[in-house]
């Protein structure tokens, strides 16, 4: 399983350890990662994803997974989020 939010993408980034001597040695800063449910009201169901605590605050800041999900550019979504983006919005659509 990739350490890759499925929302936004974020992922992995590289930096230094640096000691009081200042020896420098890489190491890896991994996002915040969260399984979790989250409901989707056009769809009436949960959607497991794995996000980061920042994509969490965004999903509640624009007021739901599928108000997310529709201002959510493509690019940025796994597979998974872009076929429950579609699916979304043709359930609007249909509504």
């Amino acid at each position: 399983m990739s350490r890759v939010c499925e929302l936004t993408g974020k992922g992995p980034m590289t930096g230094n350890n640096v000691s009081h001597a200042n020896n420098k040695t890489r190491r890896r800063f991994l996002p915040n990662l969260n399984d979790v449910t989250l409901q989707s009201e056009a769809l009436s169901r949960g959607i497991k994803l794995r996000i980061s605590a920042a994509a969490l605050r965004s999903v509640d800041h624009r007021g739901g997974l599928d108000a997310y999900l529709i201002k959510a550019k493509d690019g940025e979504l796994s597979a998974n989020a872009l076929k429950v983006k579609k699916e979304v919005v043709k359930a609007l659509a249909t509504a």
